[in-house]
């Protein structure tokens, strides 16, 4: 295998956006803001219910991958799709941009996973996950040869609910640390690490790097006060990037702390992907020597760019202003 710079281990999703109003949500009983894990028949339910929407390849893994690629790194992603139309379009998508996707397809079972995602009018997401095919990830569909090539292996933690996904990981984390290599973990969604809180704290302290934005951070360690986070995760000894929102980040390593500003200038219109591709941001300058500051302001542009269009993934033109961020 050639250099890698970043893999990625997730669900393999098609996003579909439509706008919603609040009292869609409400009608539907659906959390603002959150992830909610849905079955083939309230998939299919919601669906017809949703206004107009925009298939857009996604998940959270798959869209860091994305992003990295897009800013010039070299990204391969692992996830399990099924050999239908949908996951056909997944593995187009995520290959014309330039990573690198060699799960083989299942032959049989669940379809290929889908997200659908309601965009209230200020810009907050609101999805709801059926997973498909990518839920029957297995240890096997872990390729030592792409592990031990990249620099980071990055995890998704949507996917910790089957047990052999978790399986999955737990091989991935193995071979890379037996190779040297570093392992990233995003807590992805604070009602993700409600169900799985034990075996999360367990899983901060073998990785290299946690992701996680105010709300994850605080339900990881039972907390109500940010501070009272940052001092549980300090204790862990484990890199932190934590995403506040409009108030920025903060990057957390012993004793080194930096406060990162939130990207100012460009429209706020769908929140989709915003932890995502601030992951990719910071593991493009991460994996390129950058000092800790600078890995938390591509971190910020790359989320910052995401969020001023429709979609979790980045536009194509978003490389060459991105390099700016280097030099702050």
């Amino acid at each position: 295998m050639h250099e890698i710079d970043v893999v990625g281990i997730g669900n393999a999703i098609v996003d579909v956006l439509a706008h919603a109003e609040e009292d869609f949500l409400a009608h539907h009983g659906l959390a603002k803001g959150s992830m909610s894990l849905i079955d083939d028949r309230q998939a299919h339910a919601l669906y017809s219910a949703m206004g107009p929407g925009v298939e857009i390849s996604g998940g959270s893994a798959a869209n860091t991958m994305a992003g990295i690629a897009a800013l010039g790194g070299r990204a391969a992603f692992i996830g399990k799709v099924r050999d239908d139309q949908l996951g056909e379009v997944f593995a187009h998508d995520i290959r014309s941009i330039g990573v690198s996707f060699m799960t083989p397809p299942a032959l049989e079972g669940p379809s290929t996973g889908r997200c659908l995602i309601m965009v209230t009018p200020d810009a907050q997401r609101t999805m709801n996950t059926f997973l498909g095919a990518s839920s029957g990830l297995t240890p096997e569909d872990v390729n030592p040869d792409v592990i031990r090539a990249a620099q980071v292996t990055y995890l998704e933690g949507y996917l910790w609910d089957p047990e052999d996904a978790k399986n999955a990981f737990r091989r991935a984390m193995d071979v890379a640390h037996a190779a040297g290599r570093k392992v990233a973990l995003s807590l992805s969604d604070a009602f993700c690490v409600d169900r799985h809180r034990a075996e999360f704290r367990e899983l901060v302290r073998r990785v290299d790097v946690v992701f996680a934005n105010e709300a994850e951070i605080m339900s990881l360690y039972e907390v109500t006060d940010f501070d009272a986070a940052l001092q549980a995760v300090r204790a862990d000894r484990t890199l932190a990037a934590l995403t506040r929102s409009e108030k920025g980040s903060l990057l957390l390593d012993g004793d080194e702390v930096h406060m990162i500003d939130a990207e100012k200038g460009l429209p706020v219109i769908d929140t989709t992907g915003a932890g995502d591709l601030y992951a990719a941001g910071f593991l493009t300058g991460y994996t390129q020597g950058a000092a800790l500051h600078q890995c938390g302001r591509m971190g910020a542009i790359a989320a910052a760019e995401v969020i001023s269009h429709m979609g979790a993934r980045p536009r194509p033109t978003c490389r060459p202003w991105s390099r700016s961020g280097w030099s702050k």
